[in-house]
């Protein structure tokens, strides 16, 4: 029930924006609401104790409002490894690792989760990548 309240009223302040800017006889329409942004990264070489990793990120960069960033998911993909993901809340940015192989081909790849309340995630998942770099 509180979720279709939610919608509900996320639907009318949406609809008396779209009146409210429409309004005027020459008026463009609005743009279509913008959830989240966010920046994945090229996998890429790093030091972390002495040993070589594979890491990417994914990191929040702007959201249209009401929305705000929710969970970010960063996952690498090796030819010689399983893939490995990690997530991080709100406006962290999610760092992935992996053990570095030399010559191999890695992708990292990514998605990102805006949201209005605390207790509600919107159905607005933003994909973003595969980028891929051979390393």
């Amino acid at each position: 029930m509180k979720r279709v309240v939610t919608v509900l009223w996320l639907a009318s302040i949406f609809a008396i924006s779209g009146v409210a800017v429409t309004g005027g006889a020459h008026a463009t329409p609005p743009p279509p609401p913008t959830f989240c942004d966010y920046a994945l990264s090229l996998p890429e070489v790093v030091q972390v104790s002495g040993a070589s990793m594979v890491t990417a990120t994914l990191t929040p960069v702007q959201c249209g409002a009401p929305f705000r960033p929710y969970v970010s998911v960063v996952c690498i993909q090796g030819a010689e490894a399983a893939t490995q993901c990690t997530q991080a809340r709100e406006s962290a940015t999610a760092q992935v690792f992996m053990p570095y192989h030399p010559g191999a081909t890695y992708t990292s790849s990514g998605r990102g989760l805006g949201t209005v309340f605390n207790d509600m995630s919107e159905p607005n998942w933003q994909i973003v990548g595969p980028l891929t770099a051979v390393l």
